[in-house]
């Protein structure tokens, strides 16, 4: 059973290879969302790209929704489901999790804002620029208030500043491969 957990941990631990047909999106770039999920003009938008299949998907949730709920006055939050599962709706996603954000079942968006691994942030400036995208923290269970990825960007987007400048663990895809749970 140790075995079994401990190889769980190092499966997750490592980078998520990057697929041959990654095309990455440069911080700064107009994403242009406005046509797949209309936000609140004026607002910046917080994508959570989530598969409920991946265990560090479901690990990272209520950090998510801490979030959501200390920002959600400043900020459009929405969870975009990847999955190839088709028994997912999203009246079961919004159940299961408790979720009150929209919910979205759209791939392209993963590929228009450079995401391939779950979870991951994208934070959107109000002119839907991308101004951040990658981790939540450095620890799974996103416990570790110094790295802190997702609100440090938020911090710093919702006082005007330049985006922060974030190390290797922050900007490095940790967790499932899209749109299947493989590692």
């Amino acid at each position: 059973m140790g075995i079994l957990f401990w190889y769980s941990e190092w499966q997750y631990s490592l980078p998520t290879p990057v697929p041959a047909q990654y095309h990455a999106v440069a911080s700064g770039e107009y994403i242009g969302v406005s046509k797949k999920f209309i936000s609140e003009k004026n607002k910046p938008l917080f994508l959570h790209f989530f598969n409920p299949d991946c265990p560090c998907s479901r690990f990272n949730m209520p950090h998510f929704k801490g979030l959501a709920k200390k920002y959600g006055n400043e900020i459009s939050f929405a969870v975009v489901v990847i999955t190839s599962n088709k028994g997912y709706t999203e009246d079961n996603i919004r159940k299961k999790y408790a979720l009150t954000m929209p919910i979205l079942f759209d791939t392209s968006l993963a590929v228009i804002c450079g995401v391939y691994s779950t979870p991951q942030a994208v934070l959107l400036t109000a002119n839907e620029q991308l101004y951040y995208r990658g981790n939540y923290n450095r620890s799974r269970y996103c416990t570790d208030k110094k790295s802190n990825y997702a609100q440090i960007a938020i911090d710093a987007l919702l006082a005007c500043k330049q985006e922060p400048a974030f190390n290797n663990y922050a900007l490095t895809a940790y967790g499932c491969s899209l749109p299947n749970c493989k590692k």
